[in-house]
């Protein structure tokens, strides 16, 4: 057992360290018989016990971590301590790079790295810039006719149709967006589906065939050498990596090229809905950044990028972290014993009133002006933080920030319906549809 405080821990004498504060039960017996949902649970818990707290929903302590300094612990100093274990999405992405572990982990981040960062980056941005040019003259064509369509379905054909393209070389066509719903479809179904794989499986079969379709037609044509009106894309990197390394076979390029279409679409078209909708309450937020500097300015691009940060802090891509203790280990001056289950909390940090004051304010000048926001490692990572955060967050912000400077001159969506809430599952979304018609360019 590790008793030296390190980065990331909370110091303590060695000898003092204390079992984790857990929950009464009768806590967690008002909570079930309320009915509910998971989060009510967890702001209770960190409410009456803190940033480091336990709750029992069976036999054994499910722990919380929602203070920075534990954050950082378990997902940055300690990460081989902390492991993640068979994740949800499986059934959908097999063996991507989201749900692998060990050595396979590695070598598919390595061998994806290089593709979200630097240079690797710069090679999207002409694919980025299309997809958003492509959106903002369909919103070109709604203002005119005065149609009223659904926001959030708009910001996932964006968001699918840039790593369509990233992916691929070629943008999005209609019937390839039709037959993609299916991915939509397993994601939506994957709380309810059984515990069981094969049952899981058959569950949703249909749907995975037609992801299997899509997926063996984009491998045999980057196989074939053939390159879109883009150049090549993401999945010639993965069919070239098979000359060398014979795991990347056509199934686990088939599992990566599905992880890299659900992760790199839904929560970036989450998150640009959430944005709209927030603006929507917050007009004065839009007009500020619209006014912080001319168009294609830095000052400009850095006021956008204040809104998404600020809504990211809201609506987390990743709300929660699930991990498991592989090994003993000392956390914030607890004792943590092997195999215990961890729920590191993104969505509860950024909400945390000790560390961003008056938390529930849409303020995106928490991330412009100097001390809006805090700096300390672990008060914010909306993507996660440490080995494996999410490996497209460079994409994303960039991706949305390019949407964003197209649209928000121009169009602001009226919402037609009252806000909806929000549902608490793998991705923190919208509980319903979004219908929005845009304002005349007069009004603006």
């Amino acid at each position: 057992m590790d008793t030296e405080a390190g980065p990331g821990t909370h110091p303590h004498a060695p000898g003092t360290e204390r079992p984790v504060p857990e929950a009464e039960p009768e806590l967690v017996a008002r909570w079930r018989s309320d009915g509910g949902e998971l989060l009510d649970l967890l702001t209770l818990v960190r409410e009456r016990l803190g940033g480091v707290a336990a709750f029992r929903l069976g036999p054994r302590p499910t722990v919380l971590v929602t203070d920075p300094q534990a954050v950082r612990h378990v997902l940055v100093t300690r990460p081989e301590r902390y492991v993640k274990r068979s994740h949800r999405a499986r059934v959908l992405i097999g063996d991507g790079l989201l749900a692998a572990d060990g050595t396979a982990w590695k070598r598919q981040r390595r061998l994806l790295q290089s593709q979200f960062t630097g240079t690797g980056m710069r090679r999207y941005e002409e694919r980025i810039t299309a997809a958003a040019r492509t959106t903002a003259r369909r919103w070109d064509a709604y203002a005119r006719t005065g149609q009223t369509f659904d926001l959030g379905q708009e910001m996932r054909r964006f968001a699918l149709d840039t790593i369509w393209r990233s992916l691929t070389g070629h943008p999005l066509d209609d019937e390839t967006q039709r037959e993609l719903a299916a991915v939509e479809a397993v994601g939506a179904a994957l709380p309810a589906l059984p515990a069981d794989a094969d049952a899981a499986r058959e569950a949703v079969a249909a749907d995975l065939a037609r992801i299997d379709a899509i997926a063996r037609h984009a491998i045999d044509a980057a196989r074939s050498g053939a390159a879109g009106p883009h150049g090549p894309g993401l999945l010639h990197v993965l069919t070239d990596a098979s000359a060398e390394h014979p795991e990347y076979t056509d199934r686990l390029i088939r599992d990566e090229f599905v992880t890299l279409l659900a992760a790199g679409h839904e929560t970036t078209a989450t998150t640009l809905t959430w944005l709209h909708l927030l603006l929507d309450r917050h007009p004065e937020a839009r007009a500020q950044a619209l006014s912080a500097g001319d168009e294609g300015s830095a000052e400009r691009r850095q006021a956008v990028q204040g809104l998404i940060h600020e809504t990211l802090r809201f609506y987390p891509s990743a709300w929660i972290l699930a991990r498991h203790a592989a090994e003993d280990d000392v956390l914030a001056g607890h004792t943590v014993e092997a195999g215990s289950d961890f729920l590191v909390c993104p969505y509860l940090t950024h909400r945390d009133p000790a560390l961003w004051p008056d938390p529930e304010r849409f303020d995106p000048r928490r991330f412009t002006s100097p001390g809006g926001r805090p700096t300390q490692p672990g008060a914010y990572y909306p993507f996660g933080i440490g080995p494996r955060a999410c490996l497209g967050l460079q994409f994303a912000l960039r991706e949305s920030t390019v949407l964003l400077e197209h649209l928000l001159p121009v169009h602001t969506p009226v919402f037609h319906s009252a806000a909806p809430k929000a549902v608490h599952g793998i991705t923190v979304r919208p509980d319903g549809p979004t219908p929005v018609s845009l304002k005349p360019p007069r009004d603006h």
